[in-house]
């Protein structure tokens, strides 16, 4: 069972979710999510509920040595080395130009990566990558925990020739300059399947070709409960030019790698081929469906008073329906 702290916080952070999107309901997304950015007393709140939950209990768990779980990072991690180190990317990369010869595609592009990794973490609260020699990170968060993170609004800061960062807040990030980005726990933050959309879409912009976009996305219910919401995902950043060349589901979330295609009509292909009745350009959530959402807690006090986890904080409701 979860302890009391844990329980405090978990709610905490689902409370700002749920009000968030409750707000874009009423204000719509532009005004809302202003609205949210600019209310820095929550903000601050939610990194430090953010990093006590992941450093306290998330990882406390996974670490645990009769627990099962694998964190979100280790996981990122492990995959990342079979990427780039091992040499994984060269087996993407072969599929890939077989399928442009048998579109008529000509490919000239290299992929280049070296070691360290380029590694930016969008939402990253507390840097949690800093600790691993692989990766060359560059932090960036709504509001930092820490002064590692730097200030930035993802679906907001601007694509262009390099990355301009003035007294730590990054305004311009620099197109086709990451071997990694990712995405732990943001989507299902940000309050629509077009501001998700746009998130991505940036993600696609400043990898280089090659590059993974890694999503970690929780859910606690069994593999097949949110099997088409993770289906239409897959098909809507294929359209986006991702291939997804990797996906585990453990006990609670699912993580994904998608690889930056070396031409977007490649990976389009995919979509054209196995695209489904219900599937549509969307990057929907399980609480996109439930009209009650969570029950909201403005109130909640949160007191720091003791260790334990055993679950993550997000549980989420059946699938979509047809």
């Amino acid at each position: 069972m979860a302890s009391e702290e844990h329980k405090l916080l978990s709610q905490y952070i689902k409370d700002v979710h749920s009000l968030l999107r409750k707000s874009t309901t009423k204000l719509g997304a532009a005004a809302a999510w202003q609205e949210h950015c600019a209310n820095e007393d929550k903000l601050s709140k939610y990194a430090q509920c953010m990093q006590k939950l992941a450093t306290t209990h998330w990882e406390t768990n996974c670490n645990s040595e009769s627990s099962e779980a694998k964190s979100r990072i280790e996981w990122a991690v492990e995959y990342c080395n079979y990427y780039f180190v091992q040499q994984g990317f060269l087996k993407y990369r072969e599929k890939e130009l077989l399928i442009a010869q048998k579109i008529d595609l000509d490919i000239d592009v290299e992929e280049v990566c070296g070691i360290p990794i380029k590694l930016i973490d969008v939402g990253s609260c507390y840097n949690p990558f800093k600790t691993c020699d692989l990766f060359d990170v560059f932090a960036i968060d709504l509001c930092p925990a820490n002064a590692s993170v730097l200030q930035c609004d993802f679906l907001k800061v601007n694509i262009g020739s390099h990355i301009v960062a003035d007294n730590s807040i990054v305004t311009e990030l620099q197109e086709n300059s990451f071997d990694v980005v990712t995405f732990c726990f943001l989507l299902e933050y940000i309050p629509t399947s077009e501001l998700r959309i746009v998130a991505c879409e940036k993600a696609y912009k400043i990898l280089k070709p090659g590059g993974l976009l890694i999503i970690n996305t929780p859910d606690s219910k069994h593999v097949g409960a949110n099997s088409k919401i993770i289906k239409c995902w897959r098909y809507t950043l294929s359209l986006m030019g991702f291939n997804r060349i990797k996906y585990e589901k453990s006990r609670f979330m699912h993580c994904m790698a998608f690889r930056k295609s070396l031409d977007k009509k490649i990976a389009t292909r995919w979509a054209d081929m196995y695209k489904e009745p219900y599937m549509k350009y969307a990057i929907h959530i399980p609480q996109d469906f439930n009209s009650s959402d969570e029950t909201v807690s403005e109130t909640v006090q949160v007191t720091y008073t003791s260790d334990g986890l055993q679950e993550l904080p997000f549980s989420c409701p059946d699938e979509i329906a047809n």
